[in-house]
């Protein structure tokens, strides 16, 4: 996690002319996936169809039997489609700073200086996740402004370095347990090569969260989807 001290000195010493607007962002952020079930009509029995004495309690089990089989239908899509949207996958929960998120099966977990947590593949370097904790005094991301608006100060002052050429391909925002995520697509160009990545921004337990994942431009249509996995599963829940 990077400390107050430090993030004031990268801010200051990286960012001088930062516009008022956006040093006040960053003040603040300093202050831290189909099983089926078929019944056909002519697998019921005949005695279930054929009148008898018993009628009305056979009724009642072919009324009971089409209020379960929906439920049932219904359960096991929704396990099959937690299972499959899971698949090829690990979790990560941070029970101290109250967060979680799933990363690609295959990638390692690094130590880098200054980051709450960082995985990545070790043959695509380029190819990776981390996350970062500050304290903030804030109690909702919309604080900062909109979505835009903290997409575009963090890409320029935080999540490329000067020297890259960046831009903002679209941002959007989601809900979640009444806390509110900023999502974002942006490039990072530099002389030797260019990252496309996304991220992901929220405020809670008096803490301003970010992850960002990404991959190398010449290999953004075959690992974007797994990539998106990785930023829409980011949770933060109560500590």
């Amino acid at each position: 996690m990077v400390s107050l001290q430090e993030f004031q000195t990268i801010h200051h010493s990286c960012f001088p002319r930062a516009s008022p607007q956006l040093g006040g962002l960053f003040r603040n952020v300093q202050n831290r996936r189909h099983a089926s079930f078929l019944v056909r009509s002519e697998q019921v029995p005949v005695a279930l169809t054929s009148s008898s004495p018993d009628q009305p309690q056979r009724r009642q089990l072919l009324a009971l039997g089409a209020i379960i089989c929906p439920l049932l239908i219904s359960m096991q899509t929704k396990t099959s489609f937690a299972a499959e949207t899971k698949k090829g996958f690990l979790p990560v929960t941070d029970k101290k700073d109250g967060y979680s998120f799933v990363y690609p099966f295959g990638w390692q977990e690094v130590v880098v200086e200054g980051q709450d947590k960082v995985f990545k593949d070790v043959i695509e370097p380029l190819e990776s996740v981390s996350v970062n904790v500050f304290p903030t005094t804030k109690q909702d991301i919309r604080d900062f402004g909109s979505a835009q608006e903290v997409a575009e100060t963090l890409i320029t002052k935080v999540l490329a370095s000067p020297s890259q050429k960046t831009k903002l391909i679209g941002v959007k925002e989601r809900d979640e347990e009444g806390k509110a995520y900023y999502t974002f697509e942006f490039v990072a160009q530099a002389p030797n090569f260019t990252r496309h990545a996304l991220s992901t921004v929220c405020i809670g337990n008096g803490k301003f969260y970010t992850l960002t994942t990404g991959a190398n431009e010449r290999r953004w249509e075959k690992m974007k989807e797994r990539l998106n996995t990785v930023v829409d599963s980011f949770q933060i829940f109560n500590v």
